[in-house]
């Protein structure tokens, strides 16, 4: 192996902000140099550095796997990339002493996307922002960034509240923008994207905690393995991920256990990060999937894929780098319980709605409903664990030796005093 691969792999930076330009900078012109090895030699490096890969060298390869296959393939196609945007006006915008939390989002994706894809003349792509109801004016925001950038051309700015209401269509069941909660600006950028003739759609965060020069690893699966839906994983062992925890209590375990047995269709499969916010869904499957949609808030996501796996459609998941953008996360203004509600009621309807509840997952199902759903106090049990949890690792969650429906429900009602 050359000494230079591994020097410049030990030398990368140990930290990534997603507010400093330089870091971006920082990070491309490591992986251009590692786009040059072979993708088993780039991982050799990273195993080889004793005291773990920095960083920056575990992105950069990721990046560097992105950019020699869309170098080498130079494939044709068309993808459509669609995030949501609520409460965007911050992070949209660069960072400065006024706006300390500020990623210049938008302009950073398109130099990102540019920069991966500008040797494939035949890889066409167009982003897709659209509006979620942002009470701060985040569709205004984005209009004008676009407006003012080279690459402005290739962006679409919608906002849900113009769509709505719709007589017919994916959106018919929604009553406004203010019902949404992601989802609807998501079904909405795919609509768009269907209607602009693209072979497939990714979606995202409005943030940068996903790099989309990462687009070549869900183009991979896609285009050469013919697979309809490829979802990034942040749990593969060449993933990186850097997310903060401290936002969870111990209870964690709990709700964790009660998603995995209630949504055992998609758990049991080895689909354990659900909620990633690098996915690919092939168009025409993609159509079917919208046509009716079950939620229109941020469960989407296993709304989706139990309606692929109904339709027995091939799923593969890739690794990619998260950075967590956590300063500005809408958990923060809604609760992280709230958030936690809103995931468990939705994979119960989906669950219920595409056939998959049955056994001890229709039992999950009842006590989130009964349990969880009347009650909404899921604040009280975030700090506390039964004893059949505490010691439970991930291989243990959803299973009902572990813990059966039956008695989690005991555990709750004892705990919670219901009598």
């Amino acid at each position: 192996m050359a000494k230079s691969l591994v020097s410049h792999i030990a030398g990368a930076r140990r930290d990534f902000d997603l507010t400093r330009p330089s870091d971006q900078e920082s990070v491309r012109a490591l992986s251009e140099i590692l786009e040059a090895y072979r993708e088993e030699e780039v991982d050799s490096a990273l195993d080889s550095v004793k005291e773990g890969a920095p960083l920056e060298a575990g992105i950069a390869a990721l990046l560097a796997r992105s950019r020699r296959w869309i170098h080498a393939k130079k494939p044709e196609t068309h993808v459509g990339i669609v995030f949501a945007m609520w409460g965007e006006q911050n992070r949209l915008l660069p960072a400065s002493a006024e706006n300390p939390n500020g990623e210049n989002s938008l302009v950073t994706k398109l130099e990102q996307l540019d920069w991966a894809t500008r040797d494939a003349p035949d890889l066409k792509w167009t982003l897709y922002a659209v509006d979620d109801g942002c009470p701060h004016g985040s569709a205004a925001i984005a209009s004008k960034l676009a407006a003012g950038n080279p690459l402005g051309d290739r962006v679409r700015v919608l906002s849900l509240a113009d769509a709505l209401p719709a007589e017919s269509g994916p959106l018919r069941n929604l009553a406004s923008a203010d019902d949404s909660r992601k989802a609807g600006a998501i079904i909405l950028g795919a609509m768009q994207a269907i209607e602009d003739g693209a072979n497939s759609v990714v979606y995202t965060d409005a943030d940068s905690s996903v790099h989309l020069g990462q687009i070549g690893i869900l183009l991979e699966p896609f285009l050469e393995r013919n697979r309809r839906v490829v979802l990034g994983n942040r749990k593969h062992a060449r993933s990186v991920l850097v997310k903060d925890a401290a936002r969870w209590g111990i209870g964690i375990k709990i709700l964790r256990h009660m998603q995995r047995m209630a949504g055992k269709a998609i758990f049991s499969r080895g689909i354990l990060d659900t909620q990633a916010a690098f996915k690919l869904y092939e168009i025409e499957l993609l159509k079917e999937i919208i046509a009716t949609p079950t939620v229109y808030d941020f469960s989407f996501d296993t709304d989706w894929i139990l309606a692929a796996l109904k339709g027995e459609v091939d799923i593969e998941q890739v690794p990619f780098a998260f950075i967590d953008s956590f300063a500005e996360s809408a958990s923060i203004t809604q609760g992280p319980m709230t958030t936690w509600e809103t995931l468990l009621f939705g994979l119960v309807k989906a669950v219920r709605r595409h056939g998959f509840a049955e056994g001890a997952s229709a039992e999950m199902c009842a006590v989130i409903d009964e349990e969880i759903r009347d009650y909404r106090d899921l604040e009280r049990i975030i700090d506390l664990l039964p004893p059949e949890l505490e010691n439970a690792g991930e291989s243990d969650f959803g299973d009902a030796s572990t813990m059966s429906p039956q008695v989690l429900r005991d555990w709750l009602r004892a705990t919670l005093n219901r009598g």
